[in-house]
């Protein structure tokens, strides 16, 4: 059986329920002891720092989670895993990853989330799951897509409230 490739699709009707997916990824994530690469897709307000923000209460960070687009990257040291929050918006060519040192944040422990994947581009190592989020009536959808055999062992075992559209 193919597993690569595999998605789930959503309905999330609120902020909280976004913040719950995040909290569902990192939970998987952490039971698993290793690292994830995952890539969060959608336009400007879709809820890609909502969803990293439940990554990261998930994994009981108590504080702020700001979208890091000025910094480009917003690192969770603290957290198992640690979690490094990166937001490529701003950035003006890929090759400026190479020169912020972006290789050494992605381990096999580490659990990198990274918002604006496109505009890195050349640089940044494949994900294991990419999220796409976009506005639907009052809520977003969401599609999750397995890019890795890990990504879709998590896919396989995230169980969100609400039906699969």
């Amino acid at each position: 059986m193919n597993i690569f490739g595999n998605e789930r699709r959503f309905f999330l009707e609120s902020e909280s329920e976004t913040e719950q997916l995040g909290g569902e990824l990192a939970s998987l994530v952490k039971a698993s002891g290793r690292g994830v690469t995952v890539f969060l897709d959608g336009e400007l307000g879709m809820g890609k720092t909502t969803l990293s923000r439940g990554v990261m209460r998930g994994l009981g960070h108590e504080g702020a989670v700001k979208s890091p687009t000025y910094t480009l990257v917003e690192p969770y040291e603290e957290l198992e895993p640690p979690v490094y929050h990166f937001d490529l918006y701003r950035l003006g060519d890929p090759e400026e990853l190479e020169y912020m040192g972006i290789r050494d944040y992605f381990s096999e422990r580490s659990f990198c989330l990274i918002e604006w994947p496109e505009r890195g581009q050349g640089v940044l190592p494949d994900p294991d799951l990419e999220i796409h989020l976009e506005r639907q009536d009052d809520g977003r959808s969401v599609v999750l897509r397995a890019r890795s055999e890990f990504g879709a062992s998590l896919l396989n075992n995230i169980e969100l409230i609400g039906p699969d559209l």
